[in-house]
């Protein structure tokens, strides 16, 4: 049996995995993870013992078709970072496209107006997820509403950080104020300028330093090389993306980037406080390889114990 969706995402030729297991489209790997066990337990076969024949193999299809893959999508490592950059191409995509978006769902248009989008994007998935597998043959059109809140919701957030906010109005002059000694030829003072407005690309470094607070590490990476591609000379950048990859454990590329930091701004102190101690790291593992790779010792393993491996010894043992 094939399973075939047209509204929301999926209209676009995306599979909304997030809609599938009908978790919000931040969500983290731990709450994928709590959510999918919840549906595996209701599809699977073994555990609908008073379901006819036709309602345990249409469950166990949508389980081995939908939910397990959209499970492994989104808690592999590489996968996930690959699609979570889709996800925010199609938002700013969609927000170029608003006039020919379509919304089939009460719901979905409520969301395009709310004024909390926020709360009440993550009410509405988390009421919807009660119910999602209730009924078999209802399961693809509950995807489809999930979808099209994903599809509003990535409209709206893209367009958060492209839309400049309009500038203040300039107070008026009331007319009965005196008038200075100014000569009649002179030309009026220029206004004030109005503050300076955040570009896109600090919407992104807030947006990624929020996810590295709350681990989300590799959606912060995301936004972080979204980033890079507008300013690839921000060195605030370099040095969010170095500590990601640091927080991954993946040296080389912190050390890259920190470097970056480094040359773009040499007072950078995120980037002068890690780099020594990354090239120490890396020099030991050197180090260690060449110990392990010499004739004498190739039966030996280097002595691990205690240490929690590099990112271990970076991190006081810990790794988050």
């Amino acid at each position: 049996m094939s399973f075939k969706i047209d509204r929301g995402l999926f209209k676009y030729d995306f599979i909304d995995h997030h809609a599938i297991l009908c978790v919000p489209v931040d969500a983290d790997v731990k709450e994928i993870r709590k959510r999918y066990l919840q549906i595996a337990r209701r599809l699977h076969p073994d555990s609908s013992f008073t379901e006819s024949a036709a309602q345990k193999q249409l469950g166990n299809e949508l389980l081995s078709k939908l939910v397990n893959p959209a499970y492994e999508k989104l808690t592999g490592d590489r996968t996930r970072t690959e699609y979570i950059l889709i996800l925010s191409q199609i938002g700013k995509r969609l927000v170029q496209e608003s006039t020919s978006v379509t919304l089939n769902t009460d719901l979905a248009k409520q969301l395009a107006d709310a004024p909390n989008i926020d709360h009440f994007y993550k009410s509405a998935i988390a009421k919807l997820a009660q119910t999602q597998y209730d009924s078999l043959e209802q399961a693809l059109q509950v995807i489809a509403q999930v979808s099209e809140l994903n599809l509003v919701y990535l409209m709206r957030s893209a367009g958060k950080s492209s839309t400049a906010p309009p500038p203040p109005a300039q107070p008026k002059v009331n007319s009965g104020t005196p008038q200075s000694n100014t000569p009649k030829n002179t030309p009026p003072a220029p206004a004030p300028a109005p503050p300076k407005e955040d570009s896109i690309v600090e919407h992104y470094v807030r947006r990624a330093q929020s996810l590295i607070d709350k681990n989300q590490f590799a959606q912060a990476k995301v936004e972080l090389q979204e980033a890079l591609k507008l300013e690839p000379k921000n060195s605030r950048c370099h040095s969010l993306i170095a500590m990601v990859y640091l927080r991954q454990n993946q040296l080389k590329m912190a050390k890259i980037h920190f470097d970056n930091a480094l040359k773009l701004d040499p007072n950078d102190e995120t980037a002068l406080q890690w780099k020594p101690k990354i090239d120490k790291a890396l020099g030991q593992q050197h180090s260690d390889h060449k110990v392990t790779s010499s004739p004498n010792n190739r039966d030996k393993q280097p002595d691990k114990s205690g240490s929690g491996g590099l990112f271990g010894g970076l991190f006081g043992g810990k790794k988050k």
